[in-house]
């Protein structure tokens, strides 16, 4: 059956008049002209007009959906501000001056699209949600054992009381004892001295009878009364009893004596795309800028910089190749300068939620500095310290090596209190390679921790509860030489950036890995790498020994 348009010849027709051959085709409107019609459309001044001659440029014909208002018509254009297919006969109507577009290449678009959303569902929304389900069984596993310890810490404490009170009674009832002694030692010798004065007492008495009986004047005329002497009775010892004067039991005060349960907080955050920790409100949304530019720079006085972090806008804490740690501020103006204990040069150096300076260096200490007073908060045993961040929760995250520098780990502390150990993944293998001492390390806004090894080639990131997520090996075009990541650093927007030092750059990649793109602002051999509150970018360069604030986004 022939086309109800086209003659036995093919001969194609007017979309307009649909009797006269079609000799022109407005390319606006999408739509095929014969010539007597050409006239008409040029006279709907409702919206602009590009009439060409016809050409047909294809033989294989385009398959146009039906119109879904006009069932013998095809759909050969899509109406964008209705978002719906019509045919030529909709746009003279309904559809007149609306923008329009091809509907085959909007159906291209449209597919790209869904193509793109498939992908994104399989390969990273998906993986996600499968992660962090894992998680929560993982967690989930691990609760008997958590609350174990709870119940186990608490009968410790009890355990620890009860010693304590059974201590107390048992000096409180050594302590009776010995009163008692004292008072029956006491009673014991008012008794000999009774007894003694009985004794005498008694003696007179036979004296005097025998006298009385014998009636020798001799014996009546020496005898000397002493009654004068025994009225007056011997002393009485009088002891007051001591008594035990229990106070009431201060129950609060006990249960603060005991210790306090910090209460169960079950929290259901709402974060960005595939954020699995995150804080409840979101930062706003701050685009990358197309040309970074640098808005400061800091000379520093070494000879070779090795880290910044930031204290505020415009001051900064750094250390070098010497025992002297320098805040300074944009001016290069030296604010204050504070000696290692040990007299090396630090290894790293982090500012605290609190504003106070944590760094390590060639011991195996990690130092908190406080109102310039230095105080050794963690000291490792058969480790090492290498580089320190704080996170979210005021927690240090430090990377260390084992003293025969085979081994290397993430540990996570609360005060002096190790919290987690993150060292190999689901298959036993290690995270971090071995050797090579660069492991500069950053806490993300979505709790990740990301790792730049050196000697790995590759920025290494695990998520909150040490589960390895992705390894970043450099841009795929990049095979000029080895990624070789230093310092490493993340922003409220959950970008990742590490430096590249060899290559005068920096990586930013957003959370979940993938290359966005670089900062050049013509840095030399970058090292350390911090971001302050706004989002501004400080770069410690090794060589010129400065830092360079940059804004990025």
């Amino acid at each position: 059956m022939l086309h109800p348009r086209r003659s036995a010849q093919e001969v194609l027709l007017c979309d307009s008049c649909e009797t006269a051959p079609l000799q022109s085709h407005c390319e606006l409107c999408n739509i095929n002209l014969c010539t007597n019609c050409v006239g008409k459309h040029l006279l709907d001044s409702s919206r602009k007009h590009r009439v060409i001659p016809f050409i047909e440029k294809s033989s294989a014909p385009k398959v146009y959906p039906k119109c879904p208002t006009h069932a013998d018509k095809q759909s050969e254009l899509y109406c964008e501000e209705c978002d719906v297919p019509v045919c030529s006969t909709c746009v003279s109507k309904k559809h007149r001056g609306h923008n329009l577009c091809d509907v085959l290449e909007k159906f291209s678009a449209k597919t790209e699209s869904l193509q793109k959303d498939l992908e994104e569902l399989e390969s990273r929304i998906c993986p996600r949600y499968e992660e962090m389900a894992s998680d929560v069984q993982t967690e989930k596993s691990e609760l008997e054992t958590n609350y174990g310890k709870l119940t186990t810490a608490a009968d410790q404490q009890g355990e620890v009381l009860h010693r304590e009170v059974t201590a107390i009674v048992n000096q409180r009832k050594s302590d009776i004892q010995e009163m008692k002694n004292k008072h029956m030692a006491a009673l014991d010798k008012n008794t000999d001295e009774i007894t003694q004065r009985i004794t005498e007492l008694r003696k007179i008495i036979e004296d005097l009878k025998k006298i009385l009986n014998t009636k020798d004047v001799s014996l009546t005329s020496t005898y000397k009364s002493r009654n004068g002497e025994f009225r007056q009775l011997p002393p009485k010892v009088r002891v007051t009893l001591p008594s035990l004067s229990p106070q009431k039991i201060n129950t609060e005060k006990l249960r603060e004596m005991f210790g306090s349960l910090s209460p169960l907080s079950i929290n259901t955050e709402q974060g960005d795309t595939m954020k699995s920790a995150e804080a409840v409100s979101s930062p706003p949304v701050k685009p990358l800028l197309d040309d970074p530019r640098v808005t400061a720079t800091i000379d520093t006085g070494y000879q070779y910089l090795h880290s910044v972090s930031c204290l505020s806008e415009d001051q900064v804490w750094t250390c070098g190749n010497n025992e002297t740690m320098k805040l300074l501020n944009l001016q290069s103006k030296l604010l204050t300068s504070i000696q290692t204990k040990s007299g090396d040069y630090p290894g790293d150096i982090a500012v605290t939620r609190d504003g106070d300076l944590v760094y390590t260096d060639n011991s195996n200490n990690i130092n908190l500095i406080k109102n310039k007073q230095i105080q050794t908060v963690i000291t490792l045993q058969g480790w090492r310290p290498l580089y320190v961040c704080c996170t979210a929760d005021n927690d240090l995250l430090v990377t260390m090596y084992s003293d025969d520098g085979k081994q290397f780990k993430v540990v996570r502390y609360s005060g002096s209190t190790e919290k987690q150990s993150i060292q190999f993944d689901d298959q036993g293998r290690p995270l971090y390679s071995s050797g090579g001492y660069y492991k500069h390390l950053s806490e993300n806004k979505n709790l990740d921790i990301c790792v730049a090894d050196y000697r790995a080639s590759a920025v290494v990131v695990v998520n909150q509860s040490g589960k390895l997520r992705f390894r970043y090996t450099g841009h795929p075009s990049n095979t000029e030489q080895s990624f070789k990541p230093f310092g490493i650093t993340t922003d409220s927007q959950s970008h990742i950036l590490t430096a590249d030092c060899y290559k005068h750059r920096i990586h930013i990649l957003d959370q979940d890995g993938q290359f966005l793109r670089y900062i050049h602002c013509d840095l030399l051999s970058p090292w350390g790498l911090c971001v302050d509150i706004r989002d501004n970018l400080f770069v410690a360069e090794l060589g010129t020994a400065k830092v360079k604030k940059i804004q990025y986004l």
